[in-house]
């Protein structure tokens, strides 16, 4: 049975996440809200930004799910916008990784940190959030090659995702129609469907990859139809 912590776990993809890989796994979870009990699974009620982390003899894996979503015209940001989203996207991925470097060493370890698909594709109202991701992408990478013979390091990339961090984008049927046809494949996420990427990331199937990104986005990067 491995072990992997979930850092923010509560709801969203992080829960999803959580559910699946307690199943056969020991699941530690930190996030700022309580969780209801799962299988094989322990948590801490924290903010990973402010408060310190559990010591952690051995892990398996780690995932690093904190993030935003700061929309508006370029115009209109302040440069605490662009503080307060790299805080949370890189800096705080920054001091979990480093505390539980020996941890993950021990159970040769992976990592999955959480990029968007606005990392890859110009898209207004997003230069906060791509910007924070993007540097997201480049420490995995550099991390990557850094750890290679002790550490894999790799990022999700998704589209929307239904969940609480989208309802602005997914507020109602008219919203989530107008999603769905945005999309090549005329759907959005369910958490579900990036939880099965991220659990395989994380498997021994998967000990040849390291240094990726991995864009789920049902066509929208890569498709025109």
């Amino acid at each position: 049975m491995k072990t992997i912590a979930i850092i923010g776990g509560s709801y969203g993809i992080g829960n999803a996440i959580a559910k699946e890989m307690s199943q056969s796994n020991q699941v530690i979870t930190m996030c700022r809200s309580n969780l209801d009990k799962l299988d094989n699974h322990q948590h801490y009620q924290n903010d990973v930004l402010a408060d310190q982390l559990p010591e952690i003899e051995s892990l398996n894996g780690l995932v690093y799910c904190p993030g935003s979503i700061n929309l508006k015209p370029f115009k209109r940001f302040k440069l605490d916008d662009f503080k307060s989203d790299f805080e949370i996207n890189v800096l705080g991925a920054v001091k979990v990784i480093q505390h539980y470097l020996r941890a993950l060493a021990n159970g040769n370890g992976s990592v999955v940190m959480f990029s968007t698909v606005a990392s890859q594709m110009g898209m207004p109202f997003h230069a906060s959030i791509a910007s924070s991701k993007s540097a997201v992408e480049g420490l995995a990478k550099s991390l990557a090659a850094e750890f290679a013979n002790q550490i894999r390091f790799n990022v999700v990339a998704p589209t929307v995702t239904d969940t609480p961090l989208a309802q602005k984008l997914l507020k109602n049927d008219k919203q989530k129609e107008l999603m769905k046809e945005r999309h090549p494949l005329k759907h959005y996420l369910q958490p579900e469907k990036v939880s099965k990427l991220v659990t395989y990331l994380l498997s021994d199937d998967a000990s040849a990859i390291s240094g990726q990104v991995f864009t789920i986005d049902a066509g929208l990067v890569t498709i025109k139809t």
